[in-house]
């Protein structure tokens, strides 16, 4: 079994649902377990139960991504939305006022281990963040420009990186709220969408129209590495696998391309391609990697042996949703971008992970 030289805080959790995770290495052994326990349980179904419901508040670009709360509210992070919307663990939909609100503000977020969650800035001039007891202000970020950064992750150490989209440095959050910058070796407009932590420490950025792949270790070195496949809008986010690969969520892309654990990048063939198809995705407690319609017409996943197939969704509509969230009942929450509905998946798998595995930065992000 590997080991891990750095800790994790991993923030306010719940009672009993921490499961006492006190690292980054152990939580990820301890979703590797669940997720073989659920593989071989035999309740898996293969084509999940889709379903929608009734959202409070929808507008076109409203919200891009979102993160689940130590409380189990999933909030959806405000894109051009002018209130906050989220989703409680019985179902329950809701809004709330927001102290900050513009055009384009903010895509995807991520929970600091105290609890809070940052929205990512894309052209907003501020953060904001909302605290565990739900109450939302600002603070002042140290660089902004339009089109800034694209989703966050959270690092083994607490610091919560912005990826870089058009910015030409990077910026983080530590633990301790306060916000700096740092250099990149790679920058160009619209480079990443989105990032991944690796089990070894690394936050992998999702190549977009970048020609070359980045990422920072646990240490905070950055360094670039080949990618195989390039083109324009081509991924949207990705996502960790039960092996240790990280899949690039496909939006233009005419093939998946996938980094493994010994970062070696290659190529693998897709069900479905159309333009602007997926943006992100999450892994299922079964082991199914689900990539989240924008302008799909169908749904699309990987199971853990690396088999692609598709399946039926209930609402499709050109720029439906943008990200999505694991919850603790095994549901996969899809973000509504334009959508007029909410939808969502469940995989039956059995074997729901508990709710602080699923405020684990592995994956709980856009």
């Amino acid at each position: 079994m590997p080991t891990y030289p750095y800790s994790i805080p991993i923030g306010i959790l719940s009672p009993g649902d921490n499961s006492s995770i006190d690292s980054a290495g152990d939580a990820w052994e301890k979703i590797q377990n669940l997720l073989t326990r659920s593989i071989n349980s035999g309740t898996v179904f293969s084509t999940p139960i889709v379903s929608t419901y009734s959202l409070v508040y929808t507008v076109a670009a409203a919200y891009y991504g979102g993160v689940l709360a130590p409380n189990g509210d999933i909030h959806f992070i405000p894109y051009s939305a002018s209130v906050g919307q989220k989703i409680n663990s019985s179902g329950v939909v809701s809004t709330y006022s927001l102290v900050y609100t513009v055009a384009a503000a903010y895509t995807g977020g991520v929970l600091a281990p105290n609890g809070d969650i940052n929205f990512v800035s894309y052209t907003a001039k501020v953060g904001q963040k909302i605290n565990s007891s739900g109450v939302v202000s600002t603070y002042s970020l140290v660089y902004t420009v339009a089109a800034g950064y694209y989703g966050g992750v959270l690092a083994p150490n607490g610091d919560t990186h912005f990826v870089p989209n058009s910015a030409a440095v990077g910026q983080k959050i530590n633990s301790a709220s306060v916000v700096s910058t740092y250099s990149l070796v790679y920058t160009v407009g619209s480079a990443y969408l989105g990032g991944v932590l690796a089990p070894n420490g690394d936050i992998n950025f999702v190549p977009y129209t970048a020609k070359v792949g980045q990422k920072i270790s646990s240490s905070g070195v950055v360094s670039t590495y080949s990618l195989v496949y390039t083109v324009a809008t081509a991924y949207s986010g990705g996502v960790l696998v039960p092996n240790g690969d990280i899949h690039f969520v496909p939006y233009y892309a005419a093939v998946g391309q996938k980094i493994n654990s010994s970062g070696v990048v290659s190529t693998y063939s897709l069900v479905y391609t159309v333009a602007a198809a997926y943006t992100g995705g999450v892994l299922a407690p079964n082991g199914d990697m689900h990539f989240i319609p924008y302008s799909a017409a169908v749904g699309q996943k990987i199971n853990s042996a690396g088999v692609v197939s598709t399946y039926s969704l209930i609402y499709t509509v050109a720029a439906a949703y943008y990200g999505g969230v694991l919850t603790p009942n095994g549901d996969i929450q899809f973000i509504p971008y334009s959508a007029a509905v909410g939808q969502s998946i469940n995989v039956m798998s059995g074997i729901p992970f508990p709710r602080g595995l699923c405020c684990s930065g592995f994956l709980n992000k856009l």
